[in-house]
Parts: structure tokens; C-alpha cells; sequence
């Protein structure tokens, strides 16, 4: 995670709020998402459309994982290895919302077992497993908004690469779990998996520039990611 600079604030990721644009970026996707929910029926919304929200959001990470299966065959209960590492992810993911709150590092490492791989949630480095306990330090303590703890935790989970198969899975189910567990979607009924799909060259780019350890990489992932965030707004259940 870059570093702060050396007026940081009390609160550990505070400092973020400081890039230019950024707090604007966040407060217009947040809104947007809020009249979603409030507008579209929130109170009325159906466990068959949270279902379909997990579905489609494990469709569109397994094909920026690399997957071939189409959201047809992945609703059918098909698809390539990918595909189902990432439904069964999404099938468990929101029962991880408590432990997220106690335990990021928990978490993680219970998204990254549930993807199947051999070596379930543990860090393939001692540099990656203390770039994660930074990070789950600076989540739990942190009181920036949630839109941009959940993109911040998805780019360093990716540009830590902690884990020996599907760093980028783990990544995009916890930007989701974020999302639930501080309150922004609590039915979880944005996509924002298919937002990144949506953007998918700008989403590889601001990866690859966050990863080169810049502010300026933080920042333009920043910016990049409430615009995807305002795109998986669009992809939500609510709007069919």
C-alpha cells in the first residue's frame, strides 16, 4: 500500500480523502447508489434478487479471472473452473460480513478457500502476509468512507498478490463485502464486479498503476474505481 505522507492523520487512510477529486468522485457514486436503493425498493427487494446480483457479480469476476462461460451457462450451474471457484465464492460471501468487521485478514483468507485453490488462505510470502496485516489494521480502523475502503482493499489485495491462485477473485468478493458490511448496499444488490467488466481496459490499467506503488497510480485507481462503482450501480438487479 503506498505510503502516507508524513502529516498523516490520526486516521490511517484519512489522508486519501486529501487527492484531488477524490472525496467529489465518491460522494456523486454514493448518492447515485443511495437513489437506487431508495428509489428502486430496497424494502421491497427480494432474497431472488440478491441471488442474482452474487450470480451475475461471480460471473463478471471470473471472466476478468480469465474465464470462457457465459452468464447463461454459470446460472445453469456450468462453467469453467473460474466460474465455479467464483460462485462459490459468492454463495458464502455474505456470511462473512461479521467477520470482516472483527477479522479482515479472516476474511480474506476464507474467500480464498472458498475459491477451491490447494492452498487455502494462506500467504505465499512473510512481505505479503505483512502488506495484508497493514491493510486489515488500516480497514478496522479506519472512518473514510466505505466506497473507498472497499476500492482501496480490492487494489491491494491484487497488487499484493497474497495468495498463490486467484488474487483477483479474493480482491473483487471483498470490494463487495465492504460494501455490505459498512452499510453502503446491505442486500448487496449492486454488481460492482460487472462495473470493472464494463471498464475492463481502464480497470487492468489503474491496476497496474496502482501495483507500481505511486500516489499518483492511488489516485487515478481512485478515480477510476467510483466510476466503476457508479457502473455496477447501473448492472444492479433493480434495474430490470
Amino acid at each position: 500500500m503506498p505510503s502516507s505522507p508524513p502529516d498523516l492523520s490520526p486516521d490511517p487512510l484519512g489522508w486519501l480523502e486529501g487527492l484531488e477529486g477524490v472525496p467529489s468522485a465518491f460522494a456523486a457514486t454514493r448518492d447515485g447508489i443511495d437513489a437506487l436503493l431508495r428509489d428502486r425498493g430496497l424494502r421491497r427487494s427480494t432474497p431472488e434478487q440478491t441471488a442474482d446480483s452474487l450470480l451475475r457479480g461471480a460471473h463478471a469476476s471470473a471472466v476478468l479471472e480469465g474465464s470462457g462461460s457465459t452468464l447463461e451457462q454459470v446460472r445453469d450451474g456450468g462453467g469453467d473452473a473460474p466460474a465455479q471457484a467464483a460462485v462459490r465464492v459468492s454463495t458464502e460471501l455474505l456470511g462473512l460480513v461479521p467477520v470482516l468487521g472483527r477479522s479482515p485478514l479472516q476474511a480474506l483468507a476464507r474467500i480464498h478457500a472458498l475459491t477451491g485453490a490447494a492452498d487455502p488462505g494462506r500467504p505465499t510470502t512473510p512481505e505479503a502476509a505483512s502488506r495484508l496485516q497493514s491493510l486489515g489494521q488500516a480497514v478496522v480502523a479506519t472512518r473514510v468512507p466505505a466506497l473507498l475502503v472497499a476500492s482501496l482493499v480490492h487494489a491491494e489485495v491484487v497488487a499484493a498478490a497474497p495468495f498463490s491462485a486467484h488474487n483477483g477473485l479474493v480482491a473483487r468478493a471483498a470490494e463487495r463485502l465492504v460494501l455490505v458490511a459498512r452499510g453502503v448496499d446491505p442486500a448487496s444488490l449492486v454488481v460492482p464486479e460487472a462495473g470493472h467488466l464494463a471498464l475492463r481496459a481502464e480497470y487492468e490499467s489503474n491496476l497496474r498503476g496502482y501495483a507500481g506503488g505511486t500516489r499518483a497510480g492511488l489516485h487515478a485507481w481512485l478515480l477510476y474505481a467510483a466510476e466503476a462503482h457508479a457502473r455496477g450501480a447501473e448492472a444492479s438487479p433493480l434495474r430490470r
